[in-house]
């Protein structure tokens, strides 16, 4: 998986599992907020996708390795979810 795909399906999934995730946010977002939790989405998908190579759970490009990258990704973004609810 390349470089864009870490991009597109991390950030992706990550800002869709905060968007999505039912918590009362205020009307204005700001953009800092949206911003962060694309990274960690982006650096969850990379992460799993290496731990799962070094491991040798997958191959890069299998489909398992974009399965396992959605999900961090998503996991992330409820994870950040979760920790803005509390405060």
């Amino acid at each position: 998986m390349g470089f864009l795909a870490f991009l597109v399906i991390g950030g992706g999934s990550s800002l869709a599992s905060w968007i999505f995730y039912p918590i009362k946010r205020p009307i204005k977002t700001s953009s800092k907020q949206l911003l962060f939790v694309i990274i960690l989405g982006v650096i969850a998908a990379i992460t799993s996708s290496y731990l799962g190579q070094w491991f040798e759970l997958f191959h890069s490009g299998q489909m398992l390795e974009w399965l396992c990258a959605i999900f961090a990704a998503t996991f992330v973004g409820i994870i950040y979810s979760v920790a803005l609810k509390q405060n």
